[in-house]
């Protein structure tokens, strides 16, 4: 995976096109921002989102919060390792802390309101 693919939403979580499916997580920033990570909830595999929906749980010493879904598809893998070991995201948020991948309804249609991870960063500096 590549950063320089990473598209990022306005709610902090970003999607990189790997092969046929999507990976989704949450963006340096917010794990910066939620502090020491101790809770995550995920989907089950099959689960079917639409943009913009709460798909997955986090809670941190600081806060709990809900990750929305960056564009609409159906969960195809789910990053168990971090159900048992939350605190990972932590201490990788891109290729060690992905939290799903889905099989997109139309990546290309959804994506449309999502930035670039640099017009993200300059975003939210």
């Amino acid at each position: 995976m590549n950063k320089d693919d990473m598209l990022c939403s306005k709610s902090h979580e970003y999607i990189v096109k790997d092969g046929d499916k999507y990976v989704i997580g949450l963006t340096d920033y917010a794990v910066e921002q939620l502090g020491d990570i101790v809770f995550l909830e995920l989907p089950e595999v099959g689960s079917e989102f639409s943009k913009g929906e709460t798909f997955a749980n986090i809670e941190s010493v600081k806060a709990a919060s809900e990750i929305y879904m960056p564009i609409s598809g159906k969960i195809a893998e789910i990053h168990e390792e971090l159900i048992d070991a939350p605190e990972k995201l932590n201490e990788d948020w891109f290729e060690g802390g992905w939290l799903v991948k889905i099989e997109a309804n139309d990546a290309e249609a959804d994506s449309q309101d999502l930035m670039s991870y640099n017009d993200y960063k300059a975003e939210v500096e």
